[in-house]
């Protein structure tokens, strides 16, 4: 438990800073070329980490989406905010940092996707992102407005057009920019839909995996690209029969402009009829699929990298640039092929991890790197430092000040808590088992206790996770270590929810 005071001594520049924060939706650090993508270029992105602080070591607390919005508001892990699971209840009355930053004197605003169930509370604006990737509708206090366009593109200019009505109003804001992309299914905007068309993705080392030697949750889940994609909803196939298929359409098309379907037919159209005529079967069929879906996944990245850069030149052109932290970071990680797999939720590296750069002018140094392990618990504490709100708030996370500034904070975490709690079946669902664990610099040990298994990596010699040391006499002491860091943490956060150690 954090208690936060006054931030007098981490400096800052003329006045409060203005806050920019640009949240993606199922975004991997392996398509975000600052992280050493070989698959993908994120230029604007990339500018962001030249010229503020990028965080290798960073998690978030449970990897989906509704409950990952709840840790970042109230810097609570999710049995304490009350958003455990997508279809859970969420504590409104708890303490979040655009609350406090309001009641302090912010103007707040939250444009796009919410996915909480009460009312966005501690803004004076917000709209929420409705639909699909194609020609928003935007749920606001004084009711649904249409959009037409691009959903990342509709987000951003919605975002920095209320920014621009703040200038003379003497406030700083805070506006949290939560787009939807790059979140199922993965529909390219009109000027993305020809992107590496003329390129092979490299697939990554795991795509392949049996799954042998780790628990059977991993082998029951229902996410591999090799048979759980939907062939139109997931691939942009022709519907070839009915029920659950007609049901996952491809691309929304109904929902369409005539000139968008046109672009839309012209860009898979032709692909389309290359796949059919292949007759791909065994791994040559996986492979396509990986290729099909990694590109479409990654020209909806392209659209998020170009929202970023246009809110960087927005705050050049507006004069807000050095007197504005921005900060990029996304809900979760989310599964590239890693395992064979797509989806988030496990507590593996690629599901588990976040990507997080900040840009703090005139605090943080320009190019610099962090290895310290944070979570998105952090952010809730972290923004009330950047606003100088002096008000004691309990929180599980803590602030990453003094990180951005270059310090190393005493006492900090030696080891990060995540609990995925929950529990999906059946035929459309993920099937990924309730877990908890705790990962520090080099081990991680993951309590699967709906299978009452456990899995322990050693990330120096495994970092993509393919052998579950566990049982191995060579590791004895250090289970008894992290299962005992475990248990601490468990107790230190107050979470007693799932079976116990």
């Amino acid at each position: 438990v954090v208690v936060l005071g006054s931030w007098c001594d981490v400096g800052f520049g003329k006045g409060r800073p203005n806050i920019v924060f640009i949240y993606a939706d199922d975004h991997s650090e392996a398509a975000v070329s600052a992280y050493g993508s070989k698959m993908n270029k994120t230029p604007h992105i990339d500018r962001l980490a030249k010229e503020g602080m990028r965080f290798k070591q960073s998690f978030v607390a449970n990897s989906i989406c509704g409950p990952a919005r709840a840790c970042i508001l109230t810097g609570l892990h999710s049995h304490a905010n009350g958003k455990m699971t997508n279809g859970g209840g969420f504590k409104d009355d708890l303490p979040t940092w655009t609350k406090l930053l309001k009641q302090s004197g912010y103007a707040t605003a939250m444009v796009g996707k919410w996915h909480i169930r009460s009312k966005p509370n501690g803004f004076d604006y917000w709209a929420i992102a409705g639909g699909g990737y194609y020609n928003l509708r935007m749920r606001t206090a004084d009711g649904v407005v249409k959009h037409e366009g691009y959903t990342t593109e509709i987000i951003t200019e919605d975002a920095l057009k209320w920014v621009k009505g703040q200038r003379g109003k003497g406030k700083p804001f805070a506006v949290w920019i939560s787009h939807t992309s790059s979140h199922r299914t993965w529909e390219p905007g009109p000027k993305y839909l020809k992107h590496y068309d003329d390129v092979e993705i490299p697939e990554p080392a795991t795509l392949f995996d049996d799954y042998s030697g780790r628990s059977k949750a991993m082998a029951d889940t229902q996410m591999r690209i090799s048979r759980d994609l939907f062939p139109a909803y997931d691939l942009k196939l022709p519907v070839t029969g009915k029920g659950i298929l007609d049901r996952y359409r491809t691309g929304k098309l109904k929902g369409m402009t005539e000139e968008q379907r046109k672009a839309w037919e012209a860009a898979y159209g032709p692909k389309n009829e290359a796949f059919l005529k292949a007759d791909l079967k065994g791994k040559a069929l996986v492979k396509w699929k990986y290729q099909r879906y990694i590109k479409d996944y990654l020209r909806c990245v392209d659209a998020l990298d170009d929202s970023v850069g246009l809110v960087m030149k927005f705050l050049k052109d507006e004069g807000l640039e050095d007197n504005t932290i921005v900060v990029y970071s996304s809900d979760q990680g989310f599964f590239l092929g890693e395992h064979g797999w797509y989806d988030k939720r496990w507590m593996y590296e690629p599901a588990f991890k976040t990507p997080l750069i900040i840009k703090w002018p005139g605090v943080t140094k320009g190019g610099s790197v962090s290895d310290a392990l944070v979570q998105n618990i952090d952010m809730a504490p972290t923004f009330l430092e950047m606003g100088q709100v002096n008000e004691k708030v309990k929180m599980h996370g803590r602030s990453l000040g003094r990180i951005l500034k270059g310090e190393t904070p005493k006492g900090w975490r030696d080891g990060v808590y995540y609990h995925y709690h929950q529990r999906d079946k059946g035929r459309t669902a993920h099937t990924v088992a309730r877990h908890y664990g705790v990962r520090t610099a080099r081990y991680k040990l993951i309590r699967i206790y709906d299978y009452d298994d456990w899995e322990l990596y050693d990330l120096k010699h495994d970092p993509v996770e393919m052998k579950n040391v566990y049982g191995d006499e060579k590791y004895v002491k250090v289970v008894k270590e992290m299962k005992a860091k475990l248990k601490a943490l468990r107790k230190k956060y107050g979470d007693e929810t799932g079976k116990a150690l």
